[in-house]
């Protein structure tokens, strides 16, 4: 498979002068757009004319296209090797659109039954309720349980590169097979693995974004993002019929300049936040804990991940490394929550909360937090347990310094 570089992608189209020439591009704040010509009107609202259609002022209307959200779409387009792409106020105000593009009333979507837990919600609970389409959940390292899942309406194959929380790797080009052989689409959440897999090289045809974690770093913003097609992007902004348009999950310019700013040094954040994983990682299995890590050689899916990752000498982790998302299983509640105090109230280690992405560590049980939603036996269907303890690995402070602390905490809750 040929070498993909999603850097030198978003290098590639990170040109957008500002509106006076500033090497910056500028924020359009308007709501609304005029037209030169009053017979451009209606061709917008039919989706003749729009941003990409070699026209200067075909825009329409703040939650249609805005140029500056378009400018952040295009770019993370460039980084999952797609075609378009365009960004939404939330990840959830990504993903919900993009399900109920796909399906009519009576469809059907097979998912990992290992995802994050308001996406869970989405399909378990909001969607047969509102929408009439319901979801059968299977383990997505099992394929045959995959495709056996499958009936004659089933319209989305739905999965994340990494499982929230438990850190299952998707064998995405068998995923893509199995959805493609029955005349679905493949669906990726790559949020917890932004530049270090792309998705769309193994076949995935929509790939969405919690564009809060990682990709914007600092825990400011509130962001999502959807890439896939140019017919695609476009039907979800049809007048008529397009989720983004009438569901009207709009990103704010401002935010859409804020988080486009913070790209360039996306790939030196992701590689630190992995390197110290990495190490941590490491260092906690040879103490004796349970890590659950891609990128230790133990973890069941290990050689599927090297297989999958951008850059030189995968199996040491390519460029970005195994990601910046780690957990420590440590089989109940009291145990973790005993760590979790040392670890922040003590030592400073981190932060008690919930998101990930951030400089500094957070950390969380996701049997009482962002998996909450699974209840007692879609938590147990997805493998996680009431002492398992997510932690997104920050990169502040010294590596040394972190992991004193982190030995320190572990010494006084006797692990």
């Amino acid at each position: 498979m040929e070498r993909f570089d999603p850097e030198a992608a978003l290098a590639d189209c990170r040109h957008e002068f500002g509106e006076h020439g500033g090497v910056n591009m500028s924020i359009e704040t308007s709501t609304t757009f005029t037209v030169l010509d009053p017979n451009t009107m209606p061709d917008l609202f039919t989706g003749q004319l729009g941003p990409d259609s070699g026209r200067e002022g075909c825009y329409l209307y703040g939650r249609h296209f805005n140029p500056t959200v378009y400018v952040l779409g295009r770019q993370l387009a460039a980084i999952e090797g797609m075609p378009a792409g365009y960004c939404t106020a939330s990840g959830l105000g990504a993903i919900a659109p993009v399900l109920m593009q796909l399906c009519e009333q009576g469809d059907h979507i097979v998912s990992a039954s290992a995802v994050y837990g308001g996406t869970w919600a989405l399909m378990h609970d909001f969607l047969p309720r509102k929408c009439g389409v319901t979801t059968s959940f299977v383990p997505v390292q099992d394929l045959a349980a995959v495709e056996a899942a499958f009936t004659s309406r089933t319209r989305v194959l739905y999965c994340e590169t990494l499982s929230n929380p438990t850190l299952v790797v998707a064998d995405l080009s068998k995923l893509a097979d199995i959805a493609h052989r029955h005349g679905a689409m493949l669906v990726v959440d790559n949020t917890f693995s932004p530049l270090s897999i792309t998705p769309s090289r193994f076949g995935a045809d929509v790939v969405v974004h919690s564009l809060t974690k990682f990709v914007n770093g600092t825990s400011d913003f509130i962001a999502g993002a959807v890439t896939g097609s140019k017919e695609f992007v476009q039907s979800m902004m049809d007048v008529h019929t397009g989720a983004l348009m009438l569901l009207g999950p709009t990103m704010d310019p401002r935010a859409a300049f804020e988080i486009s700013m913070r790209l360039p040094h996306l790939g030196l954040r992701v590689a630190e936040h992995s390197r110290r994983a990495q190490c941590f990682a490491e260092r906690l299995r040879d103490r004796g804990l349970k890590v659950v890590y891609p990128g230790l050689p133990e973890h069941p899916d290990h050689a599927l991940i090297v297989s999958m990752l951008n850059g030189d000498d995968p199996a040491r982790g390519g460029t970005y490394g195994f990601g910046g998302v780690m957990g420590i299983d440590l089989g109940d509640a009291d145990r973790a929550n005993l760590l979790l105090d040392e670890l922040q109230n003590r030592q400073r280690f981190g932060w008690i909360a919930v998101s990930l992405g951030y400089f500094d560590t957070l950390m969380s049980l996701s049997a009482a937090s962002t998996s909450s939603e699974l209840g007692d036996d879609g938590l147990g269907e997805a493998g996680i347990s009431p002492g398992y303890l997510r932690m997104s690995i920050g990169y502040t402070g010294s590596l040394e310094q972190r992991w004193g602390q982190l030995e320190r905490a572990l010494d006084a809750s006797g692990l």
